[in-house]
């Protein structure tokens, strides 16, 4: 029947719900619309998809759409799907890196103040375990940034001394802390 018809004559019998020339219309642009399609996309599955929806499409809407040419038409709607479904995938992709992005945020975000919570604990237990002299000058010099003189004029010790109870805990620091510290 339909190898015979012109494209023209098959648009009119489709508008009549004449599955046999819905079916040489299938026949006769399957192929090219999937050629088109695959060298868009590059995937066979999806190629197969687009096209099996672009003729879906045709058969429920075969009495709602005005085709002029039938070529030109189906070439043209299988353009916009490609389209259409590109711009879908971009969507999907920003939306996964976004999301992978932001858990990998919070997660180092998280780990990061585990560690400073686990690290300001083991610091408060090393001071508690220094003299409270020592303890003192080390928390004025590096928590409270006042210089060896001013904290010598404070605690009314000489500077020389001031430098000693820093050196003891920063001593005391580095052997209660070892596991904290990076090979870096």
């Amino acid at each position: 029947m339909g190898k015979f018809l012109t494209d023209e004559q098959l648009v009119i019998r489709l508008h009549e719900s004449n599955k046999q020339a819905f079916e040489e219309i299938y026949d006769r642009y399957w192929y090219k619309l999937f050629c088109i399609c695959y060298h868009q996309l590059g995937s066979k599955e999806e190629s197969e998809e687009l096209v099996h929806d672009i003729f879906e499409s045709l058969w429920y809407k075969r009495n709602e759409t005005a085709i002029r040419n039938l070529s030109t038409y189906l070439v043209i709607s299988i353009k916009y799907r490609i389209a259409n479904f590109i711009k879908s995938q971009i969507t999907w992709r920003k939306y996964r890196e976004y999301m992978i992005l932001n858990k990998i945020h919070e997660t180092y975000s998280t780990e990061e103040i585990v560690r400073f919570s686990d690290l300001s604990k083991a610091v408060d237990e090393v001071m508690s375990r220094l003299p409270e002299k020592t303890s003192r000058v080390f928390q004025l010099s590096r928590f409270e940034n006042q210089s060896v003189k001013d904290i010598a004029e404070e605690l009314h010790i000489s500077e020389k001394a001031v430098e000693y109870h820093i050196t003891k805990s920063l001593k005391a620091l580095k052997e209660g802390l070892w596991m904290y510290q990076s090979n870096n």
